[in-house]
């Protein structure tokens, strides 16, 4: 006798993926066929987007524009004006000191002296303005330069998303959409995988999960291989229920595999929870109240029933194989 647990499923290869792309854009060509071997990295599709070849190239001409080196003449500019406020400012305080001798002297008046005072004082934060200004330009330079590096590069990175690229090294299936259509980076592009390795996706019933284990034996069906039966074990549980359709996913390795497999067969499956060499079996419509059968001389017998489906139930005590019983009146 063998219990099992019924699941339906499809077959996946390994690393199987749709391919999405990381921007907007039109299908321009694709670079490989369908069926094509790829590698990891290798350039599936080419994407064409105008807005955002201007907008990179535009980047670049900022980030150009804006290096500190091409600004070197507002910066020498800058630093003229330090070099002349700095002049005015030693004449100013010279012509103060000499102002200063002469007022010692009794020479000159001190309106002479304070108009002198004030020239030293306004050319000296002159010279501190314009030491100020140098500063503030290069530091302004170097931020724009920075930050226009910054944008060319994220511009580039986004035009460079133009190439959509594989993940894995496989196999390319099929395309989802076909050249000149539109696209965004919800849009699946084409399907790629491993096709030299299958598993099998299953999925199982929340009522049925707790009884599922990894190792347990699953018996395969396919309408691909009629009347065919294919042997697998259970190799991994993804612990979580998918709410719409109250069911887990579990994964199941080919043990025998059939000849030939694509991805997204559909399958049918039996997971083996238990099995029993000898086990003493009644029809189920000759249980009565779940744990009653009627004998041969009319006695009501109780019993003790095990594992059981629509067509048999397991008589675990209460019956011998030479008892008699009889099916119930409707």
């Amino acid at each position: 006798m063998t219990e099992s647990v019924y699941a339906s499923g499809t077959i996946k290869t390994g690393d199987q993926y749709q391919v999405f792309a990381n921007t907007s854009g039109t299908i321009r060509s694709w670079m490989v066929e369908e069926g094509d071997e790829v590698k990891n990295g290798q350039v599936i599709a080419i994407l064409s987007n105008d807005a955002l070849i201007a907008n990179s190239e535009t980047a670049k001409i900022t980030a150009d524009f804006n290096e500190v080196e091409n600004n070197a003449a507002k910066i020498k500019e800058a630093e003229r004006n330090v070099d002349l406020a700095k002049l005015k400012m030693e004449n100013d305080e010279l012509f103060l000191t000499r102002q200063r001798n002469l007022w010692q002297q009794d020479i000159g008046t001190r309106a002479e002296v304070d108009n002198r005072e004030l020239a030293a004082k306004n050319s000296r934060a002159a010279y501190e303005n314009a030491r100020l200004q140098l500063q503030d330009l290069k530091k302004q330079l170097r931020f724009n330069a920075a930050q226009s590096k910054s944008g060319s590069r994220a511009s580039a990175a986004q035009a460079a998303d133009l190439n959509v690229r594989s993940t894995v090294n496989g196999k390319v299936f099929t395309f989802l959409k076909k050249q000149g259509e539109m696209v965004t980076p919800q849009t699946a592009l084409a399907v790629v995988g491993n096709d030299k390795s299958f598993h099998i996706e299953l999925q199982v019933d929340e009522n049925d999960i707790t009884r599922v284990q990894a190792g347990q034996t699953v018996y395969i069906t396919m309408d691909s291989y009629k009347n065919k039966v294919f042997e697998a074990k259970v190799t991994r549980l993804i612990p979580f229920m998918d709410e719409r359709t109250r069911t887990f996913e579990i994964h199941a390795q080919f043990t025998s595999a059939p000849p030939s497999l694509y991805p997204n067969l559909t399958t049918e499956a039996n997971i083996v929870i238990s099995q029993k060499d000898k086990a003493l079996l009644i029809p189920t419509d000759y249980l009565i109240d779940e744990n009653f059968v009627l004998l041969k001389n009319g006695e009501k017998k109780k019993i003790v029933t095990g594992a059981k489906d629509y067509q048999q139930v397991e008589v675990v005590s209460g019956l011998t194989a030479d008892d008699e019983i009889l099916k119930p009146a409707p």
